[in-house]
């Protein structure tokens, strides 16, 4: 099956969805997920989760996206585990390769980048210097990719 989630993330985030938000309701209708539960469970995530700047929301999103669609739940499974985390590190690597880093921070280099909980006013000028849309298309771009050549059996498909 030909996933093609990029535009709807890349939509939802100039729309003012956060990162996390954008990519994670863009999949929607790949993990069954009801869009509004999609955004507020992806909500927290934003800005490297909660504008701390950690680990990109972008990627977060595909993670959660991934438990969703591969993860085993509750499970005590060694070998289970161990593959579920083989892909998590595989989707993060495949982020790595296009952008060096999946650390929100690092992947802002060169910006004035503040952890203060309050996010920036979303303007034209914000969208010319915020290079975030770019992360948002890159993660649907993999996890399409990903999807496509490792199609889900579970929930929401």
């Amino acid at each position: 099956m030909k996933y093609d989630h990029a535009e709807r993330a890349v939509s939802l985030f100039t729309q003012g969805y956060n990162c996390a938000q954008s990519v994670f309701v863009a999949f929607s209708d790949v993990t069954g997920m009801e869009e509004a539960l999609a955004a507020r469970l992806s909500s927290s995530f934003g800005g490297g989760m909660g504008r701390l700047r950690e680990v990109c929301g972008t990627c977060s999103a595909m993670f959660m996206a991934a438990g969703i669609l591969y993860g085993e739940g509750t499970q005590n499974d060694h070998t289970v585990k161990t593959e579920h985390y083989k892909r998590i590190q595989y989707l993060a690597e495949e982020f790595r390769k296009r952008h060096e880093t999946i650390v929100c921070r690092d992947l802002l280099k060169g910006l004035a980048v503040t952890s203060t909980p309050t996010p920036e006013i979303r303007t034209e000028q914000y969208y010319k210097v915020r290079p975030c849309v770019k992360f948002v298309r890159t993660a649907a771009e993999i996890l399409d990719r990903y999807l496509e050549e490792h199609p889900p059996g579970g929930i929401g498909v």
